[in-house]
């Protein structure tokens, strides 16, 4: 390795990895040091012995090389499950381009200081006969408190500090003067806070039908010979992935091994959970954004404890500090959700493979529409790849999907985002007691403001995007979060034709309100799920049929299970198809195909209308018919042709400034860098989105047919621009 020195933290957590210390490597040890490791260290002027973790190998001293001290030794226990996550830091840094402090920050589990919740009782130090004693004393002397407490005791020798207050009306003065006087103890232990408990009933496993059971066999039989390729399971929607997820998880955690199962979405974990807590009960937790700080810190400490074997989350899930790290599940691997949208922007699915990789583990992808990256790697042999071709409820067959041109509604007149068709089909549903799922890719009621008399459009100050207008006359920019109030006038002529254009998730459940006044009508988009178990609340209530109509952001569609669902409408399949970015068609294949899962799953005939003015599109063509083989191709001959991801690797870099101009020289000198021969560069060019928050956004994209020349193209920028420039300048590093 060579490398000199090494920089090492003392203390785990998010307050203290901003500061680091720099030590001399012993001549020894140079080819056995490595990221994560425990090492002995002096510290402090008096030179105390201490531990520490090595988080980086370098050769540039920090401070003059005279005065650096040595590391004295490496523990002998190696790498623990700190170390194993301070390696994939260094892995995450090292690929995906951030500092250190950066990815340490995200691998490390939240342990700020929170208070500890803790759960006091009382313990009887006397006989049930004794205490008659102490009773029949305490009341002579009227002492009414202390006799109630010694006859509970009687009863129950350890009462819960709850009960005491709540049930005995006991105070903590009479509970002291009786431990005083000897007769009882008082004691704490920490009371870890469980977001589950008590909210599920425990139920059997489901008997695995014949292709379930083969898909498992397979898996475990690989398994057993020591393969440790990831797996795919590409399944249809509604084939039972998640029952094959609970079987390869109860073998594991057969092997006192751990497991952490990957969703997209906070939307979709009260289904998920559920399914898992009924099967493996209080041993399961999960973690999300919506937790509280002490919830957060008690999940990953009931973790690193053995207290839990399963940890259920989205993308931060999957640095939960298990000890004995067995298996990572990855449902829904296609989601975009699992990329991170900041530095280091990893993606979930590589960071788990490296997890893996290290710790031994096994790695389970699964979808009906994987990504092409992950199909091609099993098409290739590089992932293992299994399928299954049928759905797992006896008599649940796919739903039947239409298509509407919007194009001819538009000639014969109709201006609603509801077709005739539509409102027929939703009609039908609501006469037969079943319920309808509408889903529209725009939350807020409108898509943006603008002046009928001059063309003027209202637009954020801070960002180079229109204003959304919502309907309590709110203007919001859904990129930093500027508010304004809707104008009476046009600031730019004064106009009073202002008016508000497109549509969007409150619109549409307006207009559904006034074309079905009977039907019983919820939407769920960000602005009615920012409160905690917002998601929840809301799909409860659509799964107990308390409402008849659905209507929602694409999160609504992905991986629920609602019995009573036999249509689906795809408001307008367009917004996600052209967007500035080639994963377009690959986004509208998987978000149509997912929606059309939803119907029909419980016996009950379903059908999908998708409204699109691009009906001979071949992504909604081939989700009309649910052909991913067939879309597959069709997109992987495109990216072929066109050299991008998975066919070819692809750098992308985002460099941003208060300054217009320093972003724009920034990017030229990055470009220029990087022109070397095998390298296609294509721009800079400003960002799709220009500004945000003030700070202006030049882009380059770089192909290259093999990976490791982008990373080492990534160093090379890293080391461009001096500290004084990047003071200003901000880099995102960004692959395929």
């Amino acid at each position: 390795m060579g490398a000199e020195y090494a920089n090492v933290i003392v203390e785990i957590t998010h307050e203290q990895v901003d500061r680091f210390f720099q030590y001399r490597i012993p001549e020894e040890w140079r080819d056995v040091l490595e990221e994560g490791m425990q090492v002995e260290i002096p510290f402090g002027a008096g030179n105390r012995r201490i531990t520490g973790y090595v988080i980086e190998r370098t050769d540039r001293p920090q401070w003059d090389p005279a005065k650096i001290k040595p590391v004295l030794g490496i523990r002998e226990s190696g790498t623990a499950i700190e170390g194993n996550l301070i390696r994939l830091a260094a892995w995450l840094k090292r690929e995906y381009g951030s500092t250190m402090i950066q990815a340490l920050k995200t691998v490390l589990p939240i342990r700020k200081k929170v208070k500890a919740k803790e759960k006091r009782y009382v313990k009887a130090l006397l006989g049930a006969g004794e205490l008659e004693t102490y009773r029949a004393a305490a009341e002579k002397k009227h002492q009414t408190a202390r006799a109630r407490l010694a006859a509970a005791l009687q009863k129950d020798p350890v009462i819960p500090g709850e009960v005491l207050l709540h049930k005995l009306n006991i105070s903590p003065a009479t509970v002291k003067a009786m431990a005083e006087a000897g007769v009882l103890e008082m004691l704490s232990e920490t009371a870890y806070r469980n977001p589950l408990e008590g909210r599920f009933e425990r139920a059997g496993k489901k008997m695995l039908n014949p292709e379930q059971e083969s898909v498992v066999r397979d898996i475990l039989a690989g398994w057993r010979e020591k393969d440790l390729r990831p797996c795919l399971i590409h399944g249809v929607t509604g084939s039972g992935k998640t029952e094959i997820y609970m079987e390869l998880m109860e073998r594991v955690i057969g092997e006192g091994r751990q497991v952490i199962v990957l969703i997209p979405e906070i939307a979709l974990t009260y289904q998920t959970v559920m399914r898992f807590y009924r099967r493996f009960g209080q041993r399961v937790s999960i973690i999300n954004s919506r937790l509280s700080p002490g919830e957060k810190y008690d999940q990953f400490e009931r973790a690193r404890q053995g207290l839990v074997d399963i940890m259920v989350g989205p993308r931060s899930a999957l640095f939960t500090p298990f000890p004995r790290l067995g298996l990572i599940v990855i449902d829904e691997e296609h989601e975009g959700a699992y990329q991170s949208e900041t530095a280091p922007r990893y993606h979930a699915r590589e960071a788990a493979n490296q997890r893996a990789r290290t710790e031994n583990a096994y790695l389970v992808l699964g979808s009906a529409t994987p990504s092409l990256t992950a199909y091609a790697r099993g098409q290739s042999g590089e992932y293992r790849l299994f399928s299954l071709k049928k759905r797992a409820r006896e008599g649940s067959e796919l739903a039947q999907v239409g298509i509407v041109d919007l194009r001819e509604e538009l000639k014969q007149g109709n201006r609603s985002i509801f077709s005739r068709l539509l409102q027929e089909k939703i009609r039908e549903r609501l006469e037969k007691k079943e319920q309808v799922i509408l889903f529209l890719n725009r939350r807020g009621y409108a898509g943006f403001v603008s002046c009928r008399a001059c063309g003027h459009v209202l637009k954020c100050p801070h960002c180079d995007v229109s204003l959304t207008y919502h309907k309590d006359g709110a203007l919001k920019c859904h990129y930093c979060g500027y508010e304004a109030v809707m104008p009476k006038l046009c600031p730019a002529c004064g106009s009073p034709y202002i008016a508000a254009f497109g549509t969007g998730t409150q619109k549409a459940e307006e207009m559904a309100g006034r074309y079905f006044p009977e039907a019983r009508i919820l939407r769920m988009d960000m602005d009615t799920t920012r409160q905690k178990d917002g998601h929840e609340k809301i799909l409860a209530a659509f799964a107990n049929h308390e409402a008849d109509i659905l209507i929602g952001t694409q999160m609504i569609v992905k991986g629920h299970d609602f019995p009573r669902v036999t249509l689906v409408g795809a408001l307008a399949a367009d917004l996600s198809l052209y967007t500035p970015d080639y994963h377009g068609a690959e986004r509208t294949f998987q978000l149509l195909t997912q929606a059309a899962g939803r119907a029909g799953r419980a016996g009950l005939k379903g059908e999908m209308l998708i409204q699109t003015y691009s009906p001979e599109h071949y992504s909604i063509r081939t989700a009309a018919s649910q052909d991913y083989e067939g879309f597959y191709e069709r997109e992987i001959g495109y990216r072929r042709m066109l050299k991008y991801p998975p066919v070819c690797a692809m750098l992308s870099v985002l460099v941003s400034s208060l300054k217009e101009e320093a972003a724009r020289e920034a990017a030229l000198r990055l470009a220029d860098a990087a022109k070397d021969g095998e390298n296609e560069v294509i721009g800079p060019a400003e960002a799709p989105i220009a500004r945000v928050n003030d700070r202006y956004r030049q882009v380059i994209y770089v192909k290259r047919w093999e990976k490791q020349g982008l990373i080492r193209l990534k160093d090379r920028w890293e080391e461009l621009f001096s500290a004084e420039e990047k003071r200003d300048l901000q880099f995102q590093f960004d692959f395929e």
